[in-house]
């Protein structure tokens, strides 16, 4: 008997997926529900359980190939195969008796009375020395190095010990042949090593895009293509969050078990911002618009494979420590390839925070079929002016990319400002929560 291994369904839209890895080799012994192969879609990464106890029989697809949904990846049989024994080298068969009995490889070790017995038996000759006494090649190596280490001057003599430049490969340019300073200058600036990138992997290299990688170029280039869409900008001074942080931050990670971050500051100011401008919030669906009175903030995650956007769910009813909890749960899962369909779909608008990576100012591209995606950029002292004074002050740029086909530039820039005037007064928040 035996069991066929699926591809499991994906979720909404998926109908293929790429075979990552099969977890366990052709022939071995697996248990129920024990991963067999992962695969790979073009939002997350996903282990197949075997269906029974037994052993992987049949692989019908390797790694790279491409499988729809319902496509039998493999058989795993319910006879458990013997897992392989490695026995001594039998030396003899006694088949009168049916036993197998065993040697063990003897090494064969100088026997030292032997030796001194043969010893004997030789005649005693007496020990002649040769013409040349027998020298240690160190001996000779150092004569060899002190004998041309003569003609060097000190300069040349300390660049060479400093290196460990073998003088045999240098031609020297002086009298006589005698190696100069800009001899070995110029012989260890003429031939650099090659990065070892190249020595790894050659000239070029040629590597197949990942499912996850192919799907953020279609979407991104979908945005651009099928989104009339136009970035806004502002700057907010982060001195009163910056402050209010401090103060409080000991506190709240005593109360909460977790560190007060800036996205739940920026998550809250723009709750309220797309509570006033309701446009923002929603998306276009054929000839309709579909307005949402729900608030899912996507905040964007990079990973070793690429760059996912998770999903806060009604963030509206979440305190400033629900939000930082999630966002820390949801990102280890994110770069533990352990998110699931469910944690990337039913956004309804997106945060990117490129500052952590030191962007001083970019135009964020919309996570489409959303309207608009806010960008956080590095915080950084600038000077402003205050009452008529010039002030240092923390600054942060924001820059707002959004639909103009639903949004009115009317609406995103009094979003921005709005989104700017919560975090400038932080206590504000708390107010219209």
């Amino acid at each position: 008997m035996s069991e066929k291994i699926l591809v499991p369904e994906l979720g909404e839209s998926i109908t293929e997926a790429t075979v990552l890895k099969w977890l366990i080799n052709k022939g071995e012994n697996i248990n129920a529900d024990e991963p067999v192969v992962e695969l790979e879609t073009d939002k997350v990464n996903l282990e197949v359980p075997s269906p029974i106890d037994g052993t992987l029989s049949e692989i019908n697809f390797k790694d790279g190939d491409t499988v729809k949904v319902g496509t039998v990846l493999g058989t795993i049989s319910d006879s458990k195969g013997e897992a392989v024994k490695i026995d001594k080298k039998p030396s003899q068969i006694d088949q009168s008796n049916n036993v197998i009995k065993f040697e063990q490889e003897k090494k064969q070790e100088p026997n030292i009375f032997e030796e001194k017995n043969v010893a004997k038996d030789k005649k005693e000759e007496p020990l002649v020395l040769t013409e040349e006494p027998l020298v240690l090649t160190n001996e000779i190596v150092d004569k060899e190095e002190k004998s041309s280490n003569k003609t060097l001057s000190p300069a040349v003599r300390k660049i060479v010990e400093e290196n460990n430049i073998n003088l045999n490969s240098v031609q020297g340019s002086g009298k006589d042949g005698r190696i100069l300073k800009g001899d070995l200058i110029s012989m260890m600036g003429a031939s650099p090593k090659p990065s070892e990138r190249k020595i790894k992997y050659g000239q070029e290299e040629r590597i197949k895009m990942t499912k996850l990688r192919q799907t953020i170029a279609k979407r991104l280039k979908h945005a651009q293509e099928n989104a009339a869409m136009l970035t806004t900008f502002n700057e907010v001074d982060m001195t009163n969050v910056i402050l209010m942080r401090k103060e409080n931050q000991e506190d709240f990670q005593n109360r909460f078990g977790i560190k007060l971050g800036f996205m739940s500051f920026f998550v809250k100011a723009c709750v309220l911002g797309l509570k006033s401008f309701p446009s923002i919030n929603a998306e276009i669906d054929g000839e309709e618009i579909i307005y949402k009175n729900y608030y899912n903030i996507s905040f964007a995650v990079g990973t070793e494979k690429g760059l996912v956007v998770p999903v806060l769910r009604n963030t509206d009813e979440m305190s400033f420590a629900e939000i930082e909890k999630n966002i820390k749960l949801i990102s280890e899962k994110a770069r533990n390839g352990k998110l699931t369909i469910e944690d990337l779909q039913g956004g309804t608008f997106t945060i990117s925070n490129g500052g952590v990576y030191g962007s001083m100012l970019s135009t964020p591209i919309l996570n489409s079929p959303q309207s608009g995606v806010l960008g956080m950029h590095n915080i950084v002292e600038r000077p402003i002016v205050l009452n008529g004074e010039i002030k240092i002050r923390p600054v942060m740029y924001l820059a707002l990319s959004y639909d103009h086909r639903i949004i009115d530039g009317k609406d995103s820039v009094s979003f921005l400002k709005l989104v700017k005037e919560n975090l400038e007064d932080p206590r504000r928040l708390f107010l219209y929560i």
